[in-house]
């Protein structure tokens, strides 16, 4: 029988893969400046035309953010006790949540009361009534609500399901980890099809129940699948075997992702009006598709990732970092420089160019910034000064 072989820190692929999905999702929350969807604030060349790009990664990006978390709590899992994991990573979560929710985030909610009910009272007088919990900030479509965390609800729901997970080490850690020894066993195809199984059953039941809110207490059907990839993640993804499974699928993977962006892009755009109501049936189909979307991307990407993605950088370990305090501050940064460009009048091409590389620099800026001062390293997610590399990105000797 094939034994399992652990790697002893980390698995690089995995690095490179989170790397790589939170530049997505940078790019991601960009491109809502120009979709017609609902944002905080939007720009006058806003359309439709970049919406069948912007849903290749919509189906896939958090859910594999959720699997890759689980992969790297298990690392830290399997070297401390579960009330020494809960209590680390709290701390390292709990901070960057209440600063993000009283500092970093409420900018992003005055520029959406400014462009939505034209507020004029300034900054200031906006944060103190935020702050008090105003529910007066309305328009037609309701109230706003503050305190609020907008992006920062992957990091509550990161804390709320490693809090859950260490309790569950806790109680029931031997079979847990041979639940997770069994799940890497499976045969391939049960790798490929049972998940796929799972997102679609969780779709068809729970979302037309309970829609994806971020707001914690009510988002079960967001929960189903982000916190059974983070589990999913935890036991599995350590275990070679598992990549080695997602190696052989990877093209069988891409070409099933390729078909259902197909199918899912095609029915989006044809139903894309406020008013389209398309018929039950063809919607129940595609949230079987928007299923084998999601996991075949998950499958394909992994996959590729352990094929290619296997050396190491001084360069990644930065990223591996920086990406944390990137994600906290990247969507205020986009809606506020977003704002004030929308004013010069661009083009469109010009405009979001600049956007992009004003939010670059800026995340680059807050990274290094709070790498040299303590505090706020904390507030933003660095962990302990002695975690950060240094800014070399010349490749590691071998």
């Amino acid at each position: 029988m094939q034994t399992q072989t652990q790697s002893p820190a980390r698995l690089i692929y995995l690095d490179w893969i989170r790397v790589a999905a939170f530049g997505l999702l940078i790019l991601y929350h960009v491109g809502m400046f120009y979709v017609t969807w609902d944002w905080h604030v939007k720009s006058d060349h806003t359309g439709h035309t970049i919406e069948p790009l912007m849903l290749i990664t919509n189906p896939w990006r958090l859910t594999l953010l959720f699997l890759v978390s689980g992969a790297a709590t298990r690392f830290m899992a399997d070297k401390m006790s579960p009330g020494m994991l809960a209590g680390r990573r709290s701390l390292r979560l709990f901070l960057p949540l209440v600063f993000g929710i009283l500092v970093v985030v409420p900018p992003q909610s005055y520029y959406e009361v400014v462009e939505a009910i034209g507020y004029d009272r300034g900054y200031p007088d906006f944060w103190a009534h935020y702050l008090a919990a105003d529910p007066n900030f309305c328009d037609a479509d309701g109230c706003l609500a503050v305190p609020t965390w907008n992006q920062l609800w992957f990091v509550a729901y990161l804390l709320v399901y490693t809090v859950i997970l260490a309790a569950l080490l806790a109680l029931f850690r031997a079979p847990l980890l041979r639940l997770g020894g069994r799940l890497a066993a499976l045969p391939a195809w049960l790798l490929f099809l049972g998940p796929i199984l799972w997102l679609a059953a969780a779709r068809l039941i729970l979302l037309s129940r309970f829609e994806v809110t971020h707001a914690l207490v009510d988002d079960w059907y967001n929960h189903a699948v982000s916190f059974s990839a983070f589990l999913f993640g935890f036991l599995t993804l350590k275990d070679d075997r598992v990549a080695g499974a997602f190696i052989r699928l990877r093209w069988l993977a891409l070409v099933v992702f390729l078909v259902c962006y197909g199918l899912y892009a095609g029915y989006a755009w044809a139903w894309r009006a406020d008013d389209a109501v398309p018929p039950e049936a063809l919607r129940a189909t595609m949230r079987l598709v928007h299923a084998a979307d999601q996991w075949s991307a998950i499958v394909a990407v992994l996959g590729f990732g352990a094929r290619h993605l296997t050396r190491d950088s001084r360069l990644l370990r930065t990223l591996t970092v920086a990406v944390f305090p990137f994600y906290i501050v990247h969507q205020t940064l986009i809606v506020v420089v977003g704002h004030h460009l929308k004013a010069l009048h661009l083009p469109a091409l010009l405009e979001a160019s600049l956007l992009i590389a004003a939010t670059a620099l800026g995340c680059w800026l807050a990274f290094v910034i709070a790498r040299r001062i303590g505090p706020l390293g904390l507030l933003l997610g660095l962990g302990a000064r002695k975690a950060v590399p240094p800014l070399d990105p010349a490749p590691a000797a071998r």
